[in-house]
């Protein structure tokens, strides 16, 4: 069962698991990837009752799923469903989706990704500018997704590596 986007309430406390590619998706991916999750949440379940759940394609590279676990917790093997479905996805586009070793900010108002080794450089000599805003995928509840998904760079997870 999945939660209607209106439905969304911003003062409930989902729990939230995030996606993020290494690129943004093309139109048509992203048409596709939209068609995939919503006949898979529609029928995602943990020990065979339905998860009150919905999903949001962020800056049109992040998925992020959301679960109302008041309702009924995520289960061990329907969180492997859902990253069944994910690598899946991943793998179809070469998305990079469990690539952790990434950071991703917003430069001039652009998304943008790089390997991790070479944000850590970039930042350290001073070609990419403290100015930007980091994005941190370690979120795990809705809201604080929706106050703390991207931060300025001194406040964010990023700020410790100079």
């Amino acid at each position: 069962m999945k939660i209607e986007e209106s439905n969304i309430v911003e003062t409930n406390d989902y729990r939230v698991i995030i996606y993020p590619a290494s690129r943004p998706f093309t139109t048509k991916e992203a048409k596709v990837i939209t068609e995939k999750l919503f006949d898979f949440l529609a029928g995602w379940a943990a020990h065979g009752k339905p998860l009150s759940s919905s999903f949001k394609i962020e800056k049109n590279q992040f998925i992020v799923v959301c679960v109302d676990e008041e309702k009924e917790m995520a289960s061990g093997c329907s969180i492997d469903a859902l990253g069944q479905i994910m690598r899946a996805i991943d793998q179809e586009y070469q998305l990079g989706l469990f690539d952790r070793m990434k950071a991703s900010f917003v430069e001039n108002g652009e998304v943008k990704t790089l390997k991790l080794l070479d944000f850590k450089t970039k930042i350290r000599s001073g070609e990419l500018s403290k100015e930007i805003e980091v994005f941190d995928f370690s979120k795990n509840t809705y809201l604080d997704f929706l106050s703390h998904f991207l931060l300025p760079f001194g406040k964010s997870w990023a700020a410790s590596i100079i």
